[in-house]
């Protein structure tokens, strides 16, 4: 930890935060999972008393969040609540991640089509960002902005005319691979871990032309200095962690994200509990310390946050939808496409982060980091302004 004395106090910290530009590069579940209505819980009741898995229902619950805020004044209520209490100006949501590949694409599609409707249903409150130019809007007219991100590149299919397509309907930002093998590379929990594939330098290659931003956050080391070699872009870690301190298949060496930084890219870091502290009770001590060991390694204007993270610990979603504990993921014999071992990757219900419930918690973050001794400067750039500046470089 710093030895600095804080700049900021705690109160004067929430009122920059409530200011600032304020940017969290991987929010995943900002549209599918940041609202639980009473309707909702009851259709996931329904469902676990059938016998169904969240799988099953999922689908139905993310139809379910458009419905709710056109119909619901309570609902658009607690969404917009949600939003302002973070004081987050505009998050990263994940519109495509793992998954069967059969069904990728239409799942993509589905989900893209949501947020649309969604920005549509609150457009005096949200803004689907494209540009640079969008999230500045946002921010001046104190309005939230949604960046459309996929965390694998499962709905491109063998299509490479697909990236075009998403790209017209808003995609901003692209993970290669989630955690395991996909077309383009390996990623982080696969058994072997190689690099890009030949069809995966050309989806770069895609990308670039595109001016999409190229995420490496589950990618496998290797996926992430291919890129790296390979992207005229800066690329970006969306989500995660320096690997120095907690050694976990999820998070960066500081070779890699010294090279990220060194070719003008970004480094989000996350408040996953398991992923930033081996112990089962982490604090937000753990989350400033993975901030302050990469400022150490990539500078103050490489590093910011994306939490991936806005329900509860109990969520095993990540969400704030909440299933009974006896209600399956998928049916008996579904392979797990997520790549996740919860005990070996510390992702079981113990482990927690003490002052990060949920999305609301966000000015905490800023506190702590405060309460470490950066400066107003520094805070500014952390939040937001280091994102916005990559963003700007490569999408325009």
């Amino acid at each position: 930890m710093r030895t600095r004395k804080p700049t900021l106090t705690p109160a004067e910290a929430r009122a920059l935060h409530a200011e600032a530009l304020v940017i969290d590069s991987q929010q995943p579940p900002i549209t599918t999972g940041a609202l639980f209505t009473p309707r909702m819980r009851q259709l996931v009741a329904e469902y676990a008393r059938m016998g169904r898995t969240r799988a099953e229902v999922q689908p139905l619950l993310e139809a379910m969040v458009v419905r709710e805020l056109r119909e619901s004044p309570e609902a658009r209520r607690a969404y917009l609540d949600l939003w302002e209490r973070s004081g987050v100006t505009v998050a990263c949501g994940t519109f495509s991640g793992p998954g069967p590949i059969s069904q990728a694409f239409e799942q993509a599609v589905r989900r893209i089509s949501q947020v649309h409707a969604i920005v549509d249903i609150l457009d005096e409150h949200l803004v689907l960002v494209r540009e640079a130019a969008d999230i500045e809007r946002a921010h001046h007219q104190r309005k939230h902005g949604i960046v459309i991100d996929f965390q694998d590149t499962l709905a491109f299919g063998d299509d490479l005319d697909r990236i075009e397509l998403f790209h017209h309907l808003g995609l901003r930002m692209v993970q290669l691979t989630y955690n395991l093998q996909n077309l383009v590379g390996d990623g982080c929990t696969e058994r072997y871990q190689g690099g890009l594939t030949t069809f995966g330098l050309e989806v770069v290659h895609r990308l670039n032309e595109l001016r999409i931003l190229i995420d490496i956050s589950h990618c496998s080391e290797q996926v992430g200095w291919d890129a790296l070699a390979v992207s005229t872009a800066p690329v970006v870690v969306s989500h995660s962690a320096a690997k120095a301190l907690s050694d976990h298949p999820r998070t960066k060496s500081d070779e890699l994200a010294r090279a990220v930084a060194e070719r003008g890219g970004y480094f989000g870091v996350v408040v996953v509990p398991g992923f930033i502290s081996r112990r089962p009770h982490a604090t937000l001590e753990d989350f400033v310390r993975h901030v302050e060991h990469l400022v150490n390694v990539c500078g103050i204007d490489h590093v910011g946050i994306g939490t991936d993270k806005i329900g509860p610990p109990s969520s095993r979603t990540g969400s704030l939808i909440e299933f009974p504990p006896e209600m399956p993921a998928a049916p008996p014999g579904t392979f797990d496409w997520t790549g996740f071992r919860p005990e070996e990757h510390r992702l079981t219900p113990d482990f927690r982060l003490e002052g990060y419930e949920t999305f609301a918690d966000w000015p905490n973050l800023t506190v702590a980091l405060a309460q470490a001794g950066f400066t107003e400067e520094e805070l500014r750039k952390l939040l937001g302004l280091n994102f916005l500046r990559v963003f700007r470089d490569v999408v325009g």
